[in-house]
C-alpha cells in the first residue's frame, strides 16, 4: 500500500497539531503500529513547530506557508517538512541542549525517534528542509483493509 499527502499550513501555532492529527489518522486507517505512529506524530510536531518558530522571513509576516508532506511506502515512512525561512546560518549542533535550556530539544529528539533524519536547505529556493524516515510496523487488524 502507498499512501501521501502533502498540506500547505500557515507558520502559526495552531497548523501544528492540525498536522500530527492528520498524520495519526493516516497511519491508524493504515494499520501502522500505534507505537510507531506515536514516535513518527512526535518527530513531526518538532519539525512543524521549528518550521513555525524559525521558518520565515519576519519582515514577511506570520502569514507565511510551510508545507509537511508524508509518505507511507512499503515498509518505510518519510516525513518531510519546508519552509521557506533564512536557512540555516550555520552547521547545527549535534548535542543535546543543557537540561535547563527552554529551547533546543526539537532536532535531537526526532533523531532519536526516527530511523534516518535529513536537514539540509531548500535547493534553489532558501529555506530548510527537514526529512525523516521510519519503517513501520504493522498491527494485525487494521481498519482500512477491513472497512
Amino acid at each position: 500500500m502507498s499512501i501521501w499527502w502533502s498540506l500547505h499550513l500557515r507558520r502559526e501555532a495552531a497548523s501544528v497539531p492540525l498536522a500530527r492529527r492528520l498524520l495519526i489518522g493516516t497511519m491508524e486507517t493504515a494499520g501502522v503500529d500505534p507505537e510507531i505512529s506515536y514516535d513518527l506524530s512526535v518527530a513531526l510536531s518538532e519539525a512543524c513547530a521549528n518550521a513555525v518558530e524559525h521558518g520565515g522571513d519576519a519582515g514577511r509576516g506570520a502569514s507565511e506557508a510551510y508545507r509537511v508532506t508524508a509518505y507511507l511506502d512499503g515498509e518505510k515512512c518519510r516525513i518531510e517538512v519546508a519552509d521557506s525561512g533564512p536557512g540555516l546560518a550555520r552547521p547545527l549542533d549535534p548535542r543535546p541542549a543543557r537540561p535547563d535550556a527552554e529551547h533546543g530539544r526539537g532536532l535531537c529528539l526526532i533523531r532519536e525517534l526516527a530511523d534516518h533524519v535529513h536537514i539540509g536547505a531548500r535547493p534553489g529556493r532558501g529555506g530548510t528542509v527537514v526529512s525523516f524516515d521510519k519503517i513501520l510496523k504493522w498491527k494485525k487488524d487494521p481498519s482500512l483493509l477491513t472497512a
